[in-house]
């Protein structure tokens, strides 16, 4: 169920140098530029990935800002559910569910955050 992982920086140049060695030495090539000036890592949309990002909040990153766990869902209505149960069990609303990012990715997604304020994404990718 495990798709993607990010991770927050406060130096985007650095961080995207050190990865796209890393990585790339392992097969895991740069896939786009996220938003934020960051990168996101990978072989595919349908694929798990890994980016790092400047925290969405604008505030420094430090170890799990700008952090998040995805679920990678079979469909759109998975990613429904599984958000509305965990708003139901008590987490909080971090995204309502809905298409994100360039529309030729067919990124679907919903954000939410646990009883402790994990920030947890559920997806599902158009192949």
């Amino acid at each position: 169920m495990f798709g993607y992982a990010l991770v927050g920086s406060n130096d985007l140049d650095a961080a995207k140098a050190f990865y796209d060695a890393l990585l790339g030495a392992f097969g895991m090539p740069a896939m786009f530029e996220h938003s934020s000036g960051g990168r996101v890592y990978g072989n595919g949309m349908g694929q798990p990935f890994f980016g790092v990002v400047a925290p969405f909040d604008g505030q420094a990153a430090t170890v799990g800002n700008g952090s998040m766990l995805s679920l990678s869902m079979k469909s759109r209505d998975d990613v429904d559910r599984l958000h509305a149960l965990a708003i139901e069990l008590g987490g909080t609303d971090e995204g309502k569910p809905g298409l994100r990012g360039a529309a030729e990715h067919g990124f679907y997604a919903a954000y939410f955050r646990d009883l402790d304020g994990n920030k947890f994404c559920a997806f599902h990718a158009a192949s």
